[in-house]
């Protein structure tokens, strides 16, 4: 028998969990609270398996319940029923230990499934919550390429310096390459170890390999 403790403070809700839970032989009702402050008793804790628990309550959040209670009682289930599928709630609910998190527009079968899955030990979440969550993990695999540091615009001429830089030439030795005086050269290089933020060659050197400049 899996035994249930709701908390939730909107009680057409409750009643409405209580009807189709009422159906299932092998899960009981036996505790509810329409408040947080009412669920941090040991007494009741102890007798409960699973908790479906809102996020939103009007003393404390189900984030806030979800890390304290398990604290009191590690070994207790937390499903969390919520009409939120944003990103940041999902992260948060993960962080504070409950094992599943479905939206209240879930349907009998499925709330059921969530119930007897997370009582095992396993996790559970909606399909929309678990297309949240893939899509985070996509975004955030993306991210470090977005936000890599554009390279900066450099002119052909630029370009011309700065490879035969890279070769080890001369300011003298770029400039009878190119065809330039000397003082243009200089007037390249300066210019590029502003734009690539560099003190000197070596950095030069670096930061056009971080780059990709030295294609």
């Amino acid at each position: 028998m899996i035994k249930i403790l709701i908390v939730d403070d909107h009680k057409m809700f409750v009643e409405g969990l209580e009807s189709i839970l009422a159906r299932e032989e092998d899960i009981k009702i036996v505790h509810k609270c329409y408040e947080g402050k009412d669920v941090f008793n040991m007494t009741l804790l102890e007798s409960v398996d699973v908790i479906l628990l809102d996020i939103n309550l009007p003393d404390i959040t189900g984030i806030e319940i979800s890390k304290r209670i398990l604290k009191m009682k590690e070994d207790l289930k937390i499903l969390v029923l919520s009409m939120h599928d944003e990103e940041s709630y999902i992260t948060e609910v993960l962080k504070s230990g409950a094992l599943g998190y479905i939206l209240k527009n879930t349907g009998r079968k499925e709330l059921i499934t969530a119930i007897r899955t997370i009582a095992t030990g396993r996790t559970y979440f909606s399909q929309s919550i678990t297309n949240t969550i893939m899509n985070s993990l996509m975004d955030s695999s993306k991210k470090p390429k977005e936000q890599e540091v554009q390279a900066p615009k450099i002119t052909r001429r630029e370009k011309e310096v700065l490879d035969l830089i890279l070769e080890e030439n001369t300011n003298q030795e770029i400039a009878n390459t190119l065809f330039i005086s000397l003082k243009t050269v200089e007037a390249h290089r300066s210019s590029l170890l502003s734009k690539l933020n560099a003190r000197n060659t070596a950095g030069l050197v670096k930061k056009a390999i971080a780059h990709k400049l030295t294609a």
